[in-house]
């Protein structure tokens, strides 16, 4: 290994490829401040976006063969190409700040603690898997983690996160929350009637939630153009403000995650980030991706933005590793997944007696507090 120990943090430029773009409320709240177009970065820790970003694409890149010899069965989307943000957010948060996904969720459960094994013991149907093999693909949970999963119903998610935000405000107040709600969706998700309605509570209560809207430019098969009268996610709400930045940009993810992150603990309520992003496969493994756009479309994006040769050709041009380092971490982890996909190939099937449990919540935690609403305050407890 390289000697790094007198490296410890240095300044690298960001250079996203998609440039950012802020979006201002109408409403009083004080101006986003401007973004930056450095970060400080610990070489140990784009050592650590590369091995995570390569270790969530190595097990879709699994995951797609494991279905296609039908050992997933139903629905499975994969996250082939968006890895950066999720590896570029956990970077910025801590496992205290909540997390509520859409079905595209394998990378997320990993960042947040979770195993290879965990997630294709799921997606096969046994019983060691994240959700004991009820849930499948788009169903994972990590509640320790506060991961509250993928959900299977477009949109569903958001408001959700919304009311995640709400027990931080609950609990200390709107204007010193302590901790961040993230409610991730899609661009074909973000017509949904609920996500506004989302909007408007979350702005109304002036929650710490931060809405974001994985803009990877085709909500099913449908291309962004075709299915919005305005494209431009981050500014679909004109009382919370917005910003758009390159979504296949790890350290532009990470900046803007802590950026948003300390608008909402000011106690200045949501935010939207819009991420620039791009899938490399279908919609889910039944898509098959040939009516839509063009293997040049996709190969145009993989030569010019992907997340994972960014990371790797910066870490090689600041020498923070060699080429033989970085090959030995992909070896590595080519290893680690064909064990854990065998394990999880031979473990135990979901059993019959788990269909009727985890339906009904045997406890319940009282929390007395005084809640501020439109009509006032008044004590409740939940």
């Amino acid at each position: 290994m390289l000697a790094r120990s007198s490296l410890l943090r240095v300044t690298v430029p960001i250079k996203p490829i998609v440039a950012p773009h802020l979006s201002t409320p109408i409403t009083k709240l004080p101006p986003l401040p401007p973004l930056r177009e450095t970060i400080d970065v610990d070489p140990k820790d784009a050592v650590k976006f590369f091995t995570d970003m390569t270790r969530i694409r190595r097990l879709e890149v699994v995951s797609d063969q494991a279905y296609k010899d039908k050992k997933i069965r139903g629905f499975c989307h994969l996250y082939l190409g968006q890895e950066a943000i999720c590896v570029g957010m956990q970077h910025a948060m801590t496992n205290e700040d909540c997390i509520v996904t859409g079905y595209r969720d394998h990378g997320w459960h990993l960042v947040r603690g979770g195993t290879p094994f965990e997630v294709f013991a799921e997606m096969f149907g046994k019983q060691g898997g994240c959700s004991k093999g009820k849930g499948g693909s788009m169903h994972f949970y990590k509640v320790k983690n506060n991961y509250y999963g993928g959900n299977g119903i477009v949109g569903a998610q958001v408001p959700l996160g919304a009311g995640l935000a709400w027990s931080f405000a609950l609990r200390n107040g709107v204007q010193s929350p302590k901790h961040v709600a993230v409610t991730l969706y899609g661009d074909g998700a973000a017509n949904q009637g609920q996500v506004f309605e989302a909007y408007n509570i979350a702005a109304l209560h002036k929650l710490p939630c931060i809405f974001i809207c994985e803009n990877n430019h085709f909500g099913m098969g449908t291309s962004e153009s075709r299915a919005a009268a305005n494209p431009s996610f981050h500014q679909r709400c004109e009382y919370i403000p917005g910003v758009k930045v390159d979504g296949m940009n790890v350290f532009q993810v990470a900046e803007i995650t802590r950026y948003a992150k300390e608008w909402c603990l000011q106690g200045n309520g949501p935010i939207i980030i819009e991420y620039d992003t791009y899938r490399y496969v279908g919609h889910s493994m039944s898509d098959p991706d040939v009516t839509y756009r063009t293997k040049a479309d996709i190969k145009a994006i993989r030569d010019s933005r992907d997340p994972i040769l960014h990371i790797k050709t910066t870490i090689l041009n600041n020498k923070w590793a060699s080429e033989d380092e970085l090959a030995a971490i992909e070896a590595e982890i080519k290893s680690d997944i064909a064990k854990q996909v065998a394990d999880a190939t031979a473990a135990e099937p979901s059993r019959m007696s788990e269909q009727v449990t985890d339906i009904l919540v045997d406890q319940r935690t009282y929390y007395p507090t005084g809640v501020r609403h439109c009509q006032g305050t008044k004590m409740v407890t939940f």
